[in-house]
């Protein structure tokens, strides 16, 4: 199907952000909202971003990327993931705007993106918000890391001949490794039990209560070649309501074995343009 993409400019807070709408010539009343994360543009790394709103508006799904304030086109001071929900309003409230044809909204991210997509429905319930498609889910803490590099990086490194030649010939530097590494650890359960005390949610537990709340259908795609995926499921596995809420009904998770971060060949990209654009379909028939 043929489209059309628009450049458009809509405010936030004081600052004017700017978005690429890719509108195909019969539109679907579902529509895409690709968030950032950050620091990153809304071409995203080896044009994914651009790559996939092309894909999915020739599919008949409107797509709308753009830049949150502070990055690429867009003015104002960087926010991280955690300080976006205005952009994602403003972004949602502009796609509409232009595009009236456009009831119901996916959110889709990336990395930190995933948080911030989470964390603005935790925020605000937003009943426009339809779907979340999240990528390599960024839950990252200390102890994660920490557990994650452990299990996954230095158990595999143990199985290497070369890592004991190194160590034999005393070249690995291995001994400040590992105490920095329980360094980390210990101070991750520092970390924990101060935040017990506290009023303020960690945004892990956040996103969390968005997974529990969140009633609407929910893709899950993960790189089999990823810490940040590994950190994901890590936090799974040690996490009874993780578990839980990974097996409700309305969640899809698929993993690609062999890619990276960011997806960064043209075969694994098309992967994921392919998979959300099956699941898109899948949740319009139901």
């Amino acid at each position: 199907m043929s489209f059309t993409e628009q450049a458009i400019i809509f405010p936030c807070a004081v600052e004017n952000l700017l978005g690429i709408v890719a509108v195909p010539e019969q539109s679907k009343s579902t529509g895409v909202l690709i968030i950032v994360g950050g620091p990153q543009v809304r071409v995203g790394s080896h044009r994914q971003f651009l790559l996939l709103s092309r894909s999915l508006a020739e599919a008949g799904y409107p797509v709308m990327r753009f830049d949150t304030r502070g990055m690429g086109d867009s003015t104002g001071e960087l926010h991280d993931f955690e300080a976006i929900n205005k952009d994602i309003a403003a972004a949602i409230d502009a796609f509409q705007t232009n595009h009236p044809s456009v009831e119901r909204i996916v959110l889709w991210g990336l990395c930190d993106a995933v948080s911030a997509s989470l964390l603005y429905w935790d925020a605000t319930a937003d009943p426009r918000i339809e779907g979340l498609v999240l990528l390599n889910p960024w839950v990252r803490s200390e102890a994660t890391l920490a557990r994650t590099q452990i299990k996954h990086y230095y158990g595999q490194r143990l199985l290497q001949a070369e890592f004991w030649r190194k160590f034999l010939s005393g070249n690995l530097g291995v001994g400040k490794a590992l105490v920095d590494l329980l360094g980390n650890l210990k101070k991750s359960r520092q970390q924990t039990n101060q935040a017990n005390k506290t009023e303020t949610q960690p945004f892990q537990e956040r996103m969390l209560r968005t997974m529990q709340g969140f009633a609407g259908p929910v893709l899950i795609l993960l790189s089999g070649n990823d810490y940040t995926a590994k950190e994901f499921l890590e936090t799974v596995d040690k996490d009874k309501a993780w578990r839980s809420v990974l097996q409700r009904a309305n969640i899809t998770q698929t993993t690609l074995p062999e890619a990276d971060h960011t997806f960064s060949s043209a075969e694994w990209r098309a992967r994921v343009e392919e998979i959300t654009r099956q699941w898109l379909d899948k949740k319009a028939e139901q």
